[in-house]
């Protein structure tokens, strides 16, 4: 279930309001508000964020943060047809969960074409299977991650 942040659901996974919070941080540093984010409640969690400007080399699509439980962040483009993002690159590890700066300067790295920052290809930095895990590393201190 994909819900706004600000709409109450029936469904809640456990570790969304740790999500919530880690999500608030995280854009925080990027200059916008939790009005622009998407949570999806399903197994595996995830989320999206999109971003107040577009890339340079894509003047012409929007551009998002995309997050998840398994792979953490990757920054994605809009098609024009309404089919799935566009995956342009992953930030990779060492955790899902890394702090708001470093996905800031992720952000930066995008903008700049700097391809020494993130990578390619999906790692699977963790498993879907426990939700109190999840929750706890979304509640670290940035400074522990």
């Amino acid at each position: 279930m994909t819900a706004s942040i600000e709409l109450p659901t029936g469904y809640q996974h456990p570790a969304v309001p740790a999500l919530l919070g880690y999500l608030l941080d995280v854009t925080a540093e990027l200059g916008i508000g939790l009005e622009s984010c998407t949570v999806d409640h399903d197994s595996p969690i995830s989320a999206y964020v999109a971003l107040d400007t577009r890339l340079p080399q894509y003047p012409d699509r929007d551009l998002a943060l995309l997050w998840d439980e398994v792979h953490g962040w990757a920054a994605a483009i809009e098609t024009h047809s309404g089919e799935d993002l566009i995956v342009l690159r992953y930030l990779g590890g060492p955790t899902v969960a890394p702090a708001p700066s470093r996905v800031a300067r992720f952000v930066t790295a995008l903008y700049e074409d700097d391809h020494s920052f993130g990578r390619p290809d999906p790692v699977r930095l963790r498993s879907a299977e426990d939700a109190d895990a999840l929750a706890a590393l979304l509640r670290r201190p940035a400074a522990a991650r």
